[in-house]
Protein backbone atom coordinates (compact mmCIF):
# COMPACT_ATOMS: atom_id res chain seq x y z
CA UNK A 1 0.00 0.00 0.00
CA UNK A 2 1.33 3.81 -1.07
CA UNK A 3 2.20 5.65 1.64
CA UNK A 4 1.77 8.89 0.54
CA UNK A 5 1.25 11.88 3.21
CA UNK A 6 -1.55 13.72 2.26
CA UNK A 7 -3.12 17.10 4.28
CA UNK A 8 -1.41 19.74 5.15
CA UNK A 9 2.55 19.36 6.16
CA UNK A 10 4.68 21.55 7.57
CA UNK A 11 7.49 21.81 5.86
CA UNK A 12 10.86 22.26 8.36
CA UNK A 13 12.52 25.00 6.66
CA UNK A 14 9.01 26.97 6.64
CA UNK A 15 5.80 26.84 4.18
CA UNK A 16 3.43 23.84 4.21
CA UNK A 17 3.04 20.82 1.39
CA UNK A 18 -0.30 20.40 0.30
CA UNK A 19 -1.36 17.11 -1.08
CA UNK A 20 -5.12 15.35 -1.96
CA UNK A 21 -5.78 12.09 -3.30
CA UNK A 22 -8.73 13.62 -5.74
CA UNK A 23 -9.40 11.52 -8.78
CA UNK A 24 -12.69 12.61 -9.91
CA UNK A 25 -11.13 16.24 -10.42
CA UNK A 26 -9.63 17.61 -13.51
CA UNK A 27 -7.81 20.62 -11.57
CA UNK A 28 -7.12 20.65 -8.14
CA UNK A 29 -6.01 24.12 -6.16
CA UNK A 30 -5.30 24.87 -2.88
CA UNK A 31 -6.95 28.30 -1.24
CA UNK A 32 -5.01 29.63 2.11
CA UNK A 33 -6.21 32.44 3.78
CA UNK A 34 -3.93 33.97 6.05
CA UNK A 35 -4.50 33.59 9.86
CA UNK A 36 -6.94 36.23 11.84
CA UNK A 37 -8.68 36.42 8.54
CA UNK A 38 -6.03 38.04 6.45
CA UNK A 39 -5.46 37.43 3.12
CA UNK A 40 -6.64 34.73 0.59
CA UNK A 41 -4.07 33.35 -2.29
CA UNK A 42 -5.04 30.71 -4.67
CA UNK A 43 -2.41 27.85 -5.11
CA UNK A 44 -2.49 25.78 -8.20
CA UNK A 45 -1.70 22.07 -7.51
CA UNK A 46 0.12 19.22 -9.66
CA UNK A 47 -1.34 15.94 -10.54
CA UNK A 48 0.94 13.22 -9.60
CA UNK A 49 0.04 9.34 -9.68
CA UNK A 50 -3.00 7.46 -9.42
CA UNK A 51 -5.08 10.85 -8.86
CA UNK A 52 -2.78 12.56 -6.31
CA UNK A 53 -2.53 16.26 -6.11
CA UNK A 54 -0.06 18.48 -4.22
CA UNK A 55 2.20 21.31 -4.15
CA UNK A 56 4.30 23.64 -1.85
CA UNK A 57 3.22 26.74 -0.30
CA UNK A 58 6.03 29.03 0.77
CA UNK A 59 4.34 31.49 2.81
CA UNK A 60 1.64 29.40 4.32
CA UNK A 61 2.09 27.90 7.97
CA UNK A 62 0.30 26.54 11.36
CA UNK A 63 -3.12 28.99 12.13
CA UNK A 64 -3.47 29.54 8.72
CA UNK A 65 -7.13 28.45 6.92
CA UNK A 66 -8.04 26.56 3.57
CA UNK A 67 -9.92 24.83 0.95
CA UNK A 68 -8.96 22.85 -1.79
CA UNK A 69 -10.33 24.03 -5.15
CA UNK A 70 -11.73 21.08 -7.20
CA UNK A 71 -13.01 21.48 -10.93
CA UNK A 72 -14.63 19.00 -13.31
CA UNK A 73 -15.34 19.82 -16.78
CA UNK A 74 -18.81 21.73 -16.88
CA UNK A 75 -19.00 22.21 -13.24
CA UNK A 76 -18.31 25.16 -11.26
CA UNK A 77 -15.30 24.97 -8.93
CA UNK A 78 -15.98 23.65 -5.09
CA UNK A 79 -14.24 24.63 -2.30
CA UNK A 80 -14.16 21.97 0.20
CA UNK A 81 -12.78 21.07 3.58
CA UNK A 82 -9.56 18.34 3.30
CA UNK A 83 -10.58 14.86 3.55
CA UNK A 84 -7.96 14.78 6.18
CA UNK A 85 -8.30 18.02 7.85
CA UNK A 86 -7.38 18.27 11.53
CA UNK A 87 -9.14 21.25 12.66
CA UNK A 88 -12.25 22.33 11.42
CA UNK A 89 -12.53 25.33 13.70
CA UNK A 90 -15.92 27.12 11.74
CA UNK A 91 -17.82 23.39 11.30
CA UNK A 92 -18.36 20.46 8.81
CA UNK A 93 -18.64 23.13 6.22
CA UNK A 94 -16.04 25.41 6.75
CA UNK A 95 -12.13 25.56 6.13
CA UNK A 96 -9.83 23.73 7.27
CA UNK A 97 -6.90 24.75 9.53
CA UNK A 98 -3.24 24.06 9.47
CA UNK A 99 -1.87 23.08 13.02
CA UNK A 100 1.74 21.78 14.18
CA UNK A 101 1.17 18.44 16.20
CA UNK A 102 4.79 18.73 16.99
CA UNK A 103 4.04 21.91 18.83
CA UNK A 104 2.68 20.68 21.98
CA UNK A 105 4.15 19.95 25.07
CA UNK A 106 3.80 16.88 26.30
CA UNK A 107 4.50 16.22 30.33
CA UNK A 108 3.96 12.60 30.11
CA UNK A 109 7.00 10.81 29.28
CA UNK A 110 6.96 7.89 31.94
CA UNK A 111 3.74 6.58 30.83
CA UNK A 112 3.52 3.64 29.51
CA UNK A 113 -0.07 2.52 29.93
CA UNK A 114 -2.33 0.42 31.12
CA UNK A 115 -2.28 -3.62 30.53
CA UNK A 116 -5.94 -5.12 29.51
CA UNK A 117 -5.93 -7.26 32.77
CA UNK A 118 -6.04 -4.16 34.22
CA UNK A 119 -8.50 -1.94 32.41
CA UNK A 120 -11.57 -0.48 34.25
CA UNK A 121 -13.17 1.72 31.40
CA UNK A 122 -15.43 4.70 32.70
CA UNK A 123 -17.73 5.54 28.90
CA UNK A 124 -17.63 9.23 28.80
CA UNK A 125 -19.62 11.27 26.51
CA UNK A 126 -17.48 14.80 26.33
CA UNK A 127 -20.51 16.77 25.46
CA UNK A 128 -22.88 16.11 28.45
CA UNK A 129 -20.37 14.52 31.07
CA UNK A 130 -19.87 18.51 32.66
CA UNK A 131 -22.04 21.24 32.30
CA UNK A 132 -19.62 22.84 29.99
CA UNK A 133 -19.35 19.77 27.84
CA UNK A 134 -15.57 20.42 26.95
CA UNK A 135 -12.14 18.15 27.11
CA UNK A 136 -10.89 20.60 30.19
CA UNK A 137 -14.24 20.89 32.27
CA UNK A 138 -13.49 17.17 31.73
CA UNK A 139 -10.27 17.35 33.36
CA UNK A 140 -11.79 18.44 36.71
CA UNK A 141 -13.26 14.97 37.33
CA UNK A 142 -10.58 12.63 36.68
CA UNK A 143 -9.41 12.43 40.23
CA UNK A 144 -12.54 11.36 41.01
CA UNK A 145 -12.72 8.78 38.78
CA UNK A 146 -9.13 7.51 39.54
CA UNK A 147 -10.24 7.54 43.42
CA UNK A 148 -13.59 5.38 42.41
CA UNK A 149 -10.96 2.81 41.29
CA UNK A 150 -11.23 3.20 37.22
CA UNK A 151 -8.22 3.21 34.98
CA UNK A 152 -9.04 4.18 31.86
CA UNK A 153 -11.68 6.44 30.48
CA UNK A 154 -13.35 5.73 26.73
CA UNK A 155 -14.20 8.67 25.08
CA UNK A 156 -17.33 9.08 22.87
CA UNK A 157 -16.44 9.77 19.15
CA UNK A 158 -15.04 12.94 19.25
CA UNK A 159 -14.29 13.43 15.04
CA UNK A 160 -15.66 16.67 13.93
CA UNK A 161 -19.66 16.22 13.33
CA UNK A 162 -22.23 18.94 12.39
CA UNK A 163 -23.56 21.62 15.09
CA UNK A 164 -22.44 21.49 18.72
CA UNK A 165 -24.07 18.37 19.80
CA UNK A 166 -23.80 15.01 19.03
CA UNK A 167 -23.34 11.16 20.01
CA UNK A 168 -20.63 11.93 17.59
CA UNK A 169 -21.08 8.73 15.68
CA UNK A 170 -22.42 11.54 12.92
CA UNK A 171 -18.99 12.50 12.63
CA UNK A 172 -17.52 13.61 8.85
CA UNK A 173 -13.88 14.97 9.71
CA UNK A 174 -11.90 11.54 10.95
CA UNK A 175 -9.06 13.37 11.44
CA UNK A 176 -10.29 16.98 13.16
CA UNK A 177 -11.05 16.82 16.86
CA UNK A 178 -14.24 18.66 17.57
CA UNK A 179 -14.09 22.34 17.95
CA UNK A 180 -16.91 22.40 20.12
CA UNK A 181 -15.08 20.49 22.68
CA UNK A 182 -11.96 22.15 22.71
CA UNK A 183 -10.41 21.41 19.08
CA UNK A 184 -6.88 19.50 19.17
CA UNK A 185 -5.01 21.49 22.24
CA UNK A 186 -8.34 20.62 24.03
CA UNK A 187 -8.81 16.61 23.73
CA UNK A 188 -4.36 17.33 24.57
CA UNK A 189 -4.49 19.28 27.34
CA UNK A 190 -7.36 16.30 28.88
CA UNK A 191 -5.31 13.53 27.46
CA UNK A 192 -2.32 14.97 29.15
CA UNK A 193 -3.92 15.49 32.86
CA UNK A 194 -5.66 11.70 32.34
CA UNK A 195 -2.40 10.39 31.96
CA UNK A 196 -0.86 13.07 35.28
CA UNK A 197 -3.60 11.10 37.13
CA UNK A 198 -2.99 7.87 36.20
CA UNK A 199 -5.70 7.32 34.08
CA UNK A 200 -5.52 5.58 30.13
CA UNK A 201 -7.00 6.92 27.50
CA UNK A 202 -9.35 4.87 24.83
CA UNK A 203 -10.91 6.87 22.14
CA UNK A 204 -14.27 5.28 19.81
CA UNK A 205 -13.56 5.54 16.62
CA UNK A 206 -16.07 4.97 13.96
CA UNK A 207 -15.05 3.33 10.47
CA UNK A 208 -17.57 1.88 9.23
CA UNK A 209 -19.70 4.81 8.19
CA UNK A 210 -19.91 8.43 8.54
CA UNK A 211 -22.95 10.80 8.61
CA UNK A 212 -24.59 12.65 5.86
CA UNK A 213 -23.63 16.16 6.79
CA UNK A 214 -20.69 17.81 5.57
CA UNK A 215 -19.76 14.64 3.78
CA UNK A 216 -18.36 15.92 0.81
CA UNK A 217 -15.93 13.09 0.18
CA UNK A 218 -17.87 11.84 -3.14
CA UNK A 219 -16.51 14.93 -4.62
CA UNK A 220 -12.93 13.64 -4.23
CA UNK A 221 -12.63 10.28 -4.75
CA UNK A 222 -14.34 6.73 -4.74
CA UNK A 223 -14.72 6.37 -0.88
CA UNK A 224 -17.88 4.43 -0.81
CA UNK A 225 -18.99 1.42 -2.13
CA UNK A 226 -22.43 0.41 -3.55
CA UNK A 227 -21.76 -3.40 -3.25
CA UNK A 228 -22.60 -3.20 0.91
CA UNK A 229 -25.09 -1.39 2.99
CA UNK A 230 -24.35 -0.74 6.44
CA UNK A 231 -27.56 0.13 8.99
CA UNK A 232 -25.97 4.10 9.27
CA UNK A 233 -26.06 4.71 5.47
CA UNK A 234 -23.06 3.66 3.02
CA UNK A 235 -20.50 1.37 3.77
CA UNK A 236 -16.55 2.56 2.95
CA UNK A 237 -14.62 1.19 0.21
CA UNK A 238 -12.30 -1.22 1.65
CA UNK A 239 -11.85 -3.66 -0.64
CA UNK A 240 -13.21 -2.45 -4.02
CA UNK A 241 -11.10 -0.95 -6.93
CA UNK A 242 -9.54 2.70 -5.61
CA UNK A 243 -9.42 1.02 -1.95
CA UNK A 244 -5.88 0.96 -1.28
CA UNK A 245 -6.39 4.86 -0.83
CA UNK A 246 -9.27 4.86 1.37
CA UNK A 247 -7.48 2.04 3.39
CA UNK A 248 -4.41 4.58 3.77
CA UNK A 249 -6.88 7.09 5.44
CA UNK A 250 -8.47 5.13 7.95
CA UNK A 251 -5.42 3.56 9.03
CA UNK A 252 -3.54 6.74 9.43
CA UNK A 253 -5.80 7.87 11.27
CA UNK A 254 -5.71 5.17 13.47
CA UNK A 255 -1.67 5.94 13.77
CA UNK A 256 -2.78 9.81 14.54
CA UNK A 257 -4.15 9.35 17.56
CA UNK A 258 -2.02 7.12 19.23
CA UNK A 259 1.25 9.43 17.83
CA UNK A 260 -0.36 12.99 18.13
CA UNK A 261 -3.34 12.83 20.83
CA UNK A 262 -1.13 9.90 22.79
CA UNK A 263 -3.83 7.97 23.14
CA UNK A 264 -3.65 4.39 24.65
CA UNK A 265 -5.85 2.85 22.58
CA UNK A 266 -9.00 2.77 20.29
CA UNK A 267 -12.25 1.43 20.53
CA UNK A 268 -13.86 0.43 16.86
CA UNK A 269 -17.06 1.19 16.30
CA UNK A 270 -19.45 -2.20 14.87
CA UNK A 271 -17.01 -3.66 13.28
CA UNK A 272 -19.66 -6.02 11.59
CA UNK A 273 -19.84 -3.38 9.08
CA UNK A 274 -16.80 -2.95 8.25
CA UNK A 275 -16.81 -5.15 4.47
CA UNK A 276 -13.62 -6.76 3.43
CA UNK A 277 -13.03 -9.57 1.36
CA UNK A 278 -9.41 -8.79 0.93
CA UNK A 279 -6.37 -11.40 1.86
CA UNK A 280 -5.65 -9.40 4.78
CA UNK A 281 -8.31 -7.87 6.34
CA UNK A 282 -8.78 -3.91 7.36
CA UNK A 283 -9.17 -4.66 11.15
CA UNK A 284 -5.83 -6.62 11.28
CA UNK A 285 -3.97 -3.76 9.61
CA UNK A 286 -5.35 -1.26 11.92
CA UNK A 287 -4.43 -3.51 14.64
CA UNK A 288 -0.85 -4.05 13.66
CA UNK A 289 -0.95 -0.34 13.15
CA UNK A 290 -1.70 1.27 16.47
CA UNK A 291 0.53 -1.37 17.80
CA UNK A 292 3.30 -0.30 16.23
CA UNK A 293 2.67 3.22 16.99
CA UNK A 294 2.60 2.01 20.66
CA UNK A 295 5.66 0.61 20.37
CA UNK A 296 7.55 3.50 18.35
CA UNK A 297 6.19 5.90 21.37
CA UNK A 298 6.86 3.27 24.33
CA UNK A 299 3.85 2.52 25.42
CA UNK A 300 1.37 0.37 25.32
CA UNK A 301 -1.60 1.16 22.98
CA UNK A 302 -4.74 -1.67 22.59
CA UNK A 303 -7.32 -1.61 20.07
CA UNK A 304 -10.85 -2.89 21.30
CA UNK A 305 -13.76 -4.02 18.78
CA UNK A 306 -17.26 -3.85 19.39
CA UNK A 307 -18.43 -6.47 17.23
CA UNK A 308 -22.20 -8.55 17.70
CA UNK A 309 -21.01 -11.28 15.56
CA UNK A 310 -19.47 -13.12 19.21
CA UNK A 311 -16.65 -13.83 16.80
CA UNK A 312 -13.74 -14.89 18.47
CA UNK A 313 -11.32 -14.58 15.32
CA UNK A 314 -11.51 -10.87 16.44
CA UNK A 315 -9.03 -11.13 19.16
CA UNK A 316 -7.08 -14.56 17.83
CA UNK A 317 -3.52 -13.95 16.87
CA UNK A 318 -2.83 -13.78 12.86
CA UNK A 319 -1.12 -17.16 13.55
CA UNK A 320 -4.78 -18.72 14.52
CA UNK A 321 -5.89 -16.78 11.90
CA UNK A 322 -7.49 -13.98 13.37
CA UNK A 323 -7.17 -10.63 13.68
CA UNK A 324 -5.36 -10.00 16.94
CA UNK A 325 -7.04 -6.86 18.29
CA UNK A 326 -6.78 -6.86 22.22
CA UNK A 327 -9.97 -7.42 22.97
CA UNK A 328 -13.77 -7.16 21.98
CA UNK A 329 -17.10 -6.32 23.83
CA UNK A 330 -19.06 -9.27 24.57
CA UNK A 331 -22.85 -7.97 24.77
CA UNK A 332 -24.24 -10.97 25.83
CA UNK A 333 -23.49 -10.57 29.33
CA UNK A 334 -25.22 -7.48 29.23
CA UNK A 335 -28.49 -8.95 27.64
CA UNK A 336 -28.51 -11.89 29.79
CA UNK A 337 -28.47 -9.83 32.93
CA UNK A 338 -30.53 -7.05 31.29
CA UNK A 339 -33.66 -9.65 30.24
CA UNK A 340 -33.23 -11.41 33.34
CA UNK A 341 -33.71 -8.16 36.08
CA UNK A 342 -35.78 -6.81 33.82
CA UNK A 343 -37.86 -9.18 32.19
CA UNK A 344 -38.08 -7.52 28.75
CA UNK A 345 -38.27 -9.89 26.03
CA UNK A 346 -38.47 -7.75 23.27
CA UNK A 347 -35.61 -7.55 20.22
CA UNK A 348 -32.63 -9.53 21.25
CA UNK A 349 -33.81 -10.21 24.50
CA UNK A 350 -36.05 -12.50 23.42
CA UNK A 351 -32.96 -14.89 23.51
CA UNK A 352 -32.51 -14.56 26.97
CA UNK A 353 -33.86 -14.44 30.31
CA UNK A 354 -32.91 -17.27 32.58
CA UNK A 355 -30.54 -17.64 35.60
CA UNK A 356 -28.94 -20.06 33.80
CA UNK A 357 -27.40 -17.74 30.68
CA UNK A 358 -26.18 -15.46 33.02
CA UNK A 359 -23.88 -18.02 34.81
CA UNK A 360 -23.01 -19.35 30.99
CA UNK A 361 -22.04 -15.77 30.65
CA UNK A 362 -19.77 -15.70 33.40
CA UNK A 363 -18.13 -18.70 32.21
CA UNK A 364 -17.86 -17.90 28.40
CA UNK A 365 -18.20 -14.56 27.24
CA UNK A 366 -20.27 -15.61 23.79
CA UNK A 367 -23.86 -17.21 25.18
CA UNK A 368 -24.38 -17.76 21.76
CA UNK A 369 -21.00 -19.79 20.87
CA UNK A 370 -22.76 -21.52 18.00
CA UNK A 371 -26.20 -22.66 19.30
CA UNK A 372 -29.99 -21.52 17.54
CA UNK A 373 -30.70 -18.62 18.01
CA UNK A 374 -34.50 -17.39 18.21
CA UNK A 375 -33.99 -13.98 17.86
CA UNK A 376 -31.88 -14.61 14.40
CA UNK A 377 -33.56 -17.54 13.52
CA UNK A 378 -30.44 -19.53 12.75
CA UNK A 379 -27.12 -20.13 14.95
CA UNK A 380 -24.38 -17.51 16.06
CA UNK A 381 -21.10 -17.36 17.25
CA UNK A 382 -18.76 -19.29 17.79
CA UNK A 383 -16.55 -20.73 21.04
CA UNK A 384 -13.66 -18.78 22.47
CA UNK A 385 -11.80 -21.58 23.94
CA UNK A 386 -8.65 -20.56 24.98
CA UNK A 387 -8.95 -17.08 24.72
CA UNK A 388 -7.80 -15.26 28.43
CA UNK A 389 -11.01 -13.87 30.23
CA UNK A 390 -9.78 -10.01 30.15
CA UNK A 391 -9.86 -10.07 26.01
CA UNK A 392 -13.82 -9.19 26.77
CA UNK A 393 -15.04 -6.62 27.89
CA UNK A 394 -18.58 -6.48 29.51
CA UNK A 395 -20.49 -3.89 30.50
CA UNK A 396 -24.56 -3.41 32.45
CA UNK A 397 -25.20 -0.15 30.51
CA UNK A 398 -23.62 1.87 27.66
CA UNK A 399 -24.43 4.40 25.61
CA UNK A 400 -26.03 1.68 22.81
CA UNK A 401 -27.78 0.17 25.30
CA UNK A 402 -28.79 3.03 27.48
CA UNK A 403 -29.22 5.09 24.08
CA UNK A 404 -30.64 3.07 21.71
CA UNK A 405 -33.77 2.35 24.24
CA UNK A 406 -37.25 4.53 23.08
CA UNK A 407 -37.19 7.02 26.20
CA UNK A 408 -33.20 6.59 26.94
CA UNK A 409 -34.09 5.37 30.42
CA UNK A 410 -31.24 3.70 32.44
CA UNK A 411 -30.76 0.53 34.51
CA UNK A 412 -31.26 2.41 38.05
CA UNK A 413 -34.74 3.55 36.54
CA UNK A 414 -35.85 -0.04 35.34
CA UNK A 415 -34.86 -1.96 39.04
CA UNK A 416 -35.15 -1.74 42.46
CA UNK A 417 -31.97 -1.20 44.11
CA UNK A 418 -31.34 -4.51 45.11
CA UNK A 419 -30.83 -5.84 41.57
CA UNK A 420 -28.91 -2.83 40.44
CA UNK A 421 -26.60 -3.95 43.10
CA UNK A 422 -27.02 -6.86 41.84
CA UNK A 423 -26.39 -6.34 38.26
CA UNK A 424 -22.96 -4.22 39.70
CA UNK A 425 -21.92 -6.99 41.55
CA UNK A 426 -22.11 -9.49 38.68
CA UNK A 427 -20.24 -6.79 36.33
CA UNK A 428 -17.27 -6.01 38.88
CA UNK A 429 -16.78 -9.52 39.46
CA UNK A 430 -16.52 -10.80 36.38
CA UNK A 431 -13.61 -12.53 35.49
CA UNK A 432 -13.67 -10.20 32.36
CA UNK A 433 -12.74 -6.21 32.00
CA UNK A 434 -15.46 -3.62 33.10
CA UNK A 435 -16.86 -1.04 31.53
CA UNK A 436 -18.69 1.27 33.42
CA UNK A 437 -21.22 4.16 31.79
CA UNK A 438 -21.05 7.71 32.98
CA UNK A 439 -23.41 8.06 36.17
CA UNK A 440 -23.64 4.72 36.26
CA UNK A 441 -21.35 4.41 39.12
CA UNK A 442 -24.26 6.41 41.75
CA UNK A 443 -27.51 5.19 40.31
CA UNK A 444 -28.11 8.01 37.96
CA UNK A 445 -31.72 7.86 36.37
CA UNK A 446 -31.22 10.88 33.77
CA UNK A 447 -31.84 9.65 30.24
CA UNK A 448 -29.94 9.32 28.06
CA UNK A 449 -31.59 9.41 24.36
CA UNK A 450 -29.37 9.89 20.58
CA UNK A 451 -29.19 13.30 20.02
CA UNK A 452 -27.86 14.98 16.97
CA UNK A 453 -27.55 18.95 16.06
CA UNK A 454 -28.01 19.03 12.21
CA UNK A 455 -27.65 23.00 10.65
CA UNK A 456 -28.56 21.65 7.15
CA UNK A 457 -32.71 21.89 7.07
Amino acid sequence: MRTTSHGAQLLPGGGVRFSVWAPFAERVAVRVRAAGHGPVRLHALERGERGDWSGEVAEAGAGDDYWFVLAREGEAPRDLPDPRSRWQPEGVHGPSRIVAPGDWRWTDEGWRGVAMPELVIYELHVGTFTREGTFDAAIRELPALRELGVTAIELMPVAEFPGARNWGYDGVHLYATQSSYGGPDGLRRLVDAAHRTGLAVILDVVYNHLGPEGNYLDAFGPYFTGAYRTPWGRALNYDGPDSDEVRGWVLDNARQWIRDYHVDGLRLDAVHGIFDHGAVHLLEEIAAAVHAEGDAAGRRAVCIAESDLNDPRVVRATAEGGYALDAQWADDFHHAVHALLTGERSGYYADFGEAGQVAAALREPFVYAGQYSPHRRRRHGAPSTGIPRDRFVVAIQNHDQVGNRATGDRLAGLVEPARYRLAASLLLLSPYVPLIFMGEEYGETNPFQYFVHHSDP
